[in-house]
């Protein structure tokens, strides 16, 4: 095979120079939706090259042809695949790893969002908003049907009337834009492919800035920024009495109980001009896309070729 099927598997290199300055300069929305389907078509692109390579390897081993009844020739793949063996055998190795993975968490992702469903199910009342009583300063938003929004009496003491309809409007801003799935399917690509990691990071960042955008709705700029630096101070000085459900999402950039978000870069953000549209890096990000797509395809194609090279070499012999 051709380098073509290598290039997927170093590619996401780039996107990981990329991830930063793309959350850093385009408007969270839009940086949110690039940056997680970019991650998706980059796992999926560097699994499908280990694939890829793994067959070559598996149609070269002689045992294999022959319990196929000789469906192909394995001395003609040995021949004609320019790919070494060693390789095959080093992406197979991957290939296993990285799919038990992705799978683990798959997995743990589908059990949190499920717990935390059912965790905003059993909340008491049927508002939306559950004020918890804790003199921790803490607000997150629970993923569910419905999803509910939780909120210490500590933190609704740090802030005043005007910034609890911020931070509340931050909330509602996960809860209506499903930001919990962004989290999730950049962190599968992540686990599918670890050189991504950055750009699971990213999301995590930009779905806080797409929130903060959000509540600037109901006050300005830099009302939004001061409201979410004094909720990160209070935070800071007390700990939450009450378990925090691992798919949670609150104003302090939180996922588990014991991470938090880069809350000064999103207060710089805030007294800053709001991000305008930029064609340049999409332009760019849809050029590493499409090139990663194309170096898959033509990968595929190369197998493909190599296959019936090797089947009509069996029929020959």
């Amino acid at each position: 095979m051709h380098y073509a099927v290598y290039l997927p598997l170093v590619l996401p290199l780039l996107a990981t120079v990329l991830a930063r300055p793309l959350g850093e300069r385009l408007p969270p929305r839009q940086a949110t939706w690039l940056l997680t389907i970019g991650a998706l078509v980059l796992a999926t692109a560097s699994t499908t090259a280990l694939g890829l390579l793994t067959i070559t390897g598996l149609i070269r081993i002689p045992l294999l042809a022959r319990l196929a009844h000789g469906h192909w020739s394995a001395e003609a793949a040995q021949r004609h695949d320019p790919a070494s063996f060693s390789a095959a055998v080093l992406a197979g190795t991957l290939l296993a790893a990285v799919t038990l993975a992705a799978a683990r968490m798959l997995w743990h992702r589908v059990r949190t969002l499920a717990a935390s469903a059912a965790e905003a199910a059993c909340m008491p009342g049927r508002d939306q908003l559950v004020v918890v009583d804790d003199p921790a300063a803490e607000a997150y938003a629970v993923p569910g049907l419905p999803g509910r929004i939780v909120v210490s009496t500590g933190m609704l003491a740090a802030l005043d009337p005007a910034e609890h309809q911020i931070l509340l409007a931050h909330e509602r801003a996960h809860l209506r834009h499903h930001h919990h799935l962004f989290v999730a399917l950049a962190q599968l690509a992540a686990a599918a492919n670890p050189l991504l990691r950055p750009l699971a990071a990213t999301v995590s960042y930009t779905i806080e800035r797409w929130a903060d955008e959000s509540a600037t709705a109901v006050a300005d700029r830099p009302q939004v920024a001061r409201a979410v630096g004094k909720a990160a101070l209070a935070a800071k000085r007390t700990r939450a009495r009450t378990r925090i459900p691992a798919a949670a999402l609150g104003i302090l950039g939180r996922l588990t109980p014991s991470s938090s978000g880069p809350v000064p870069r999103r207060v710089a953000a805030l007294l800053a001009p709001p991000p305008r549209n930029r064609a340049l890096p999409l332009t760019a990000s849809a050029g590493l896309l499409l090139a990663t797509g194309l170096c898959a395809a033509e990968a595929a194609h190369d197998l493909e070729s190599l296959l019936e090279l090797v089947k009509h070499a069996a029929s020959q012999g």
